[in-house]
């Protein structure tokens, strides 16, 4: 076994039950500290995280179509309307209709969509900034490369069409 430097003189290349362990607690509590922030912000709002998803998404690419969203998330269509009505009937998306396909539904963010967007992004920007700087520039690359390789391939290849992975 190479040791290949890692804090503790832990190999990468044969991890151990217990690493494995570490690493997926590790990944249950950065996800916990990573959306408890938006979560406070959400809750005031009777919102959950579907919402914050379908929000990131759409402010992501704007006129992004409800059958795309619906691909991106990975969630039924019935638990996507529920989603949906409620942001529009609060003002926070708009539902176009398709000028090529008028069957479409084309979802833009509202200013008062943006402004909720903005603030539910920089309570997680802030918090991955200052891990990141903590960890330094090979940790962050590193990170990135752990995630990429966890993707299932087809939604690798999603993320890296949508210009995440570049």
């Amino acid at each position: 076994m190479a040791d290949t430097g890692a804090p503790g003189g832990e190999t990468l290349l044969f991890l151990t039950d217990e690493q494995l362990r570490k690493g997926i607690e590790a990944m249950f509590f950065a996800y916990r500290g990573f959306t408890a922030d938006p979560d406070r912000i959400l809750d005031g709002l009777d919102y959950g995280r579907a919402h914050h998803r379908a929000i990131h998404f759409i402010n992501r690419q704007p006129g992004l179509t409800v059958n795309a969203l619906l691909n991106v998330l990975g969630v039924t269509k019935q638990s996507l309307n529920r989603v949906l009505r409620t942001l529009i009937e609060d003002g926070l998306v708009e539902s176009r209709v398709g000028r090529k396909d008028k069957r479409e539904r084309h979802l833009h963010l509202t200013e008062r969509g943006t402004a909720l967007e903005r603030e539910l992004s920089e309570a997680q920007r802030v918090r991955m900034r200052a891990a990141y700087r903590a960890a330094g520039p090979q940790a962050v690359a590193g990170f990135r490369q752990v995630l990429e390789a966890m993707m299932d391939p087809d939604l690798r290849r999603q993320y890296q069409m949508m210009g995440a992975g570049s």
